[in-house]
C-alpha cells in the first residue's frame, strides 16, 4: 500500500497533518537526527575553541564549514545515518560516524577521534531534545497561544458592556457581564503562560554517570566543569543540571508539560463554557457555504470547533501527564525507558496545536445573539432577591433574606410585576423603595475592572 496521510496510524500525521506539520521541524525522526549533528559539531568547535592542545591546530575559521554540516541537513543526509544506524544499532553513534566521513570529506581526519569526545549518548539527546522543546515553545507553540489569549482579549472588550445572566450550580445566579466572563479565561491563560516562560530549559552534560570520567582521565588539568557549563549555556542557551546521573532529570520538562497540561484544562473549560453559551442560543455561527452539520438534520449547526478542540486537549493532556510522571524517574544511574517516551513529545504538542487551531476558528465563527441573552435576564427577574434583601439588611429590615426567599423560592416564574409588588408593600420609605425599584436584572451586574 502507498504510504500518505490516509495510511497513517495516527489522525496527527493522518487527517490533521496540514495543522501539526510544523511541528516535524521540531519533532521528527529528521529534527531529532538534525539536532544531534547540531550539538556534535558544536561540541568539537567548542573544545577547539577551549584550547584542547590535540585541537591546537584546527584552524577556528574553519568551524563555518563544519556548521554547514547541520545548516545544510538535508533528508539525504538523515539517510544516510539511518543506513549507518542499521549497522551500529544505536542512533548516536550513527551520527557520530556520519561526522567522521563529513570531516574525512573536509580533510579534518586529523580531528575525528574528538568528535564525541568523551561523551556518552545522554549527553547528546539531553542537550538536543531540550533544544528542540524550547525553540518550539518560543517559535511555534507560543505565538499560537497568544492568537487564542488575543482573541480572547479582542471579544472580551467588545462585549464589555453586553449583560448576561450568570448561572451557578446550572441555576439562574446574579447577573455578570458577557466580556468579564471571558475575560477570565484570558487572565487565567496569561497568569499561566507566565509560570510556563519561567521553567528553565534544563540540560544534562556530564559523561556517562555525569563526573566526566572520560575527560578528567584523558586531560585531568583542563576545567570540564566550567567547560561545560558554558557549552551548555553560552552555546546551546539552555540551563545545566550539575549533579546528574547518566541522564538528565527532566524535572524541569516535567514542570513544562505540567504547564502545558494547565494551560489546556483551562481552555478545556473554555471549550464547554462556549459549547454551553452556543446550546443556549447566547452565540450563532458563521454559516460556511457547503458545510453541513448532521447527516440527517439540515438545520443543524454544530459547534464541532470547540468539540474537536476538547477532544485533542484530552488527548494531549492524558500524554503529558504520563510524561511528567514517568519522565523523572529512573532505575539507578539510568534505564531506557525515558528513550521512547522523549521521541513521542510531539504528539502531545500536536494534539494541543490542533486543538490551538480549531479553538481559534471556532472563536472566529462566534456571532453574538444579543436578543436571547436579554430574554434570559427579562425571563428571571428572580435574580435581583440578593440586591433588594442587602439593601434592605443595610436599612436593618427585620428579617429580609426570609421574606424574600419567601417571594422567590417558588415553582413558579417571578416577573418585573411580582417584584415591583412586594417593594410597594415594604415598610421603607419612598427614597428606598425607587432605589430598589430601579434595580433590574440588567444593570445588576456589580463592577469589573480590566
Amino acid at each position: 500500500m502507498k504510504l500518505s496521510s490516509l495510511t497513517a496510524i495516527s489522525p496527527v500525521d493522518g487527517r490533521y497533518r496540514d495543522k501539526s506539520v510544523q511541528l516535524a521541524d521540531y519533532f521528527s525522526e529528521f529534527a531529532l537526527i538534525r539536532y544531534r549533528v547540531f550539538v556534535e559539531v558544536e561540541y568539537f568547535i567548542a573544545l577547539a575553541e577551549h584550547g584542547l592542545p590535540p585541537l591546537s591546530s584546527f584552524e577556528l575559521t574553519n568551524a563555518g564549514s563544519l556548521r554547514k554540516l547541520y545548516e545544510d541537513f538535508n533528508e539525504e543526509d538523515a539517510l544516510q545515518i539511518k543506513k549507518l544506524e542499521q549497522t551500529t544499532n544505536h542512533d548516536v553513534k550513527a551520527v557520530e560516524y556520519f561526522l567522521r566521513e563529513k570531516f574525512e570529506m573536509l580533510g579534518y581526519s586529523a580531528f575525528i577521534e574528538f568528535i564525541h569526545f568523551g561523551l556518552t549518548s545522554q549527553d547528546i539527546n539531553n542537550t538536543a531534545v531540550p533544544l528542540s522543546v524550547k525553540e518550539c515553545l518560543q517559535q511555534y507553540y507560543l505565538p499560537l497561544l497568544e492568537q487564542v489569549i488575543a482573541g480572547l482579549l479582542e471579544r472580551s472588550a467588545a462585549w464589555k458592556q453586553v449583560p448576561m445572566l450568570a448561572r451557578t450550580h446550572g441555576q439562574p445566579a446574579s447577573p455578570t457581564m458577557l466580556g468579564k466572563e471571558i475575560y477570565v479565561f484570558a487572565e487565567r491563560l496569561i497568569a499561566q503562560k507566565e509560570q510556563l516562560v519561567s521553567i528553565p530549559s534544563s540540560a544534562k552534560f556530564g559523561g556517562a554517570t555525569g563526573n566526566f570520567n572520560a575527560h578528567y582521565v584523558a586531560f585531568p588539568k583542563t576545567n570540564w566543569l566550567q567547560f561545560a557549563n558554558h557549552f551548555v549555556e553560552s552555546k546551546l542557551g539552555l540551563q545545566r543540571s550539575q549533579h546528574t546521573t547518566q541522564i538528565e532529570h527532566y524535572d524541569n520538562l516535567a514542570a513544562t508539560f505540567d504547564a502545558m497540561k494547565r494551560i489546556n484544562t483551562i481552555l478545556t473549560d473554555l471549550c464547554r463554557d462556549v459549547w454551553m453559551y452556543i446550546s443556549m442560543d447566547y452565540f450563532k455561527q458563521k454559516i460556511k457555504a457547503g458545510e453541513v452539520g448532521s447527516s440527517a438534520m439540515p438545520h443543524k449547526v454544530n459547534p464541532i470547533d470547540f468539540e474537536n478542540a476538547e477532544g485533542n486537549l484530552g488527548m494531549a493532556n492524558a500524554l503529558f501527564e504520563h510524561f511528567s510522571a514517568k519522565l523523572p524517574v529512573s532505575r539507578l544511574q539510568r534505564d531506557l525507558t525515558d528513550s521512547t517516551v522523549l521521541r513521542n513529545i510531539g504528539v502531545p504538542i500536536a494534539h494541543t496545536a490542533i486543538a490551538l487551531q480549531s479553538l481559534l476558528k471556532g472563536l472566529n465563527k462566534l456571532i453574538l445573539n444579543e436578543p436571547a441573552l436579554e430574554a434570559d435576564l427579562n425571563n428571571n427577574w428572580a435574580v435581583v432577591a440578593e440586591a433588594i434583601q442587602t439593601i434592605l439588611r443595610r436599612e436593618n429590615y427585620p428579617d429580609p433574606y426570609g421574606q424574600l426567599k419567601e417571594l422567590t423560592r417558588k415553582n413558579q416564574k417571578i416577573t418585573q410585576s411580582d417584584i415591583r409588588a412586594f417593594i410597594k408593600l415594604l415598610q421603607v420609605n419612598d427614597a428606598i423603595k425607587q432605589e430598589l425599584n430601579d434595580i433590574t436584572p440588567f444593570n445588576y451586574t456589580g463592577r469589573f475592572h480590566y
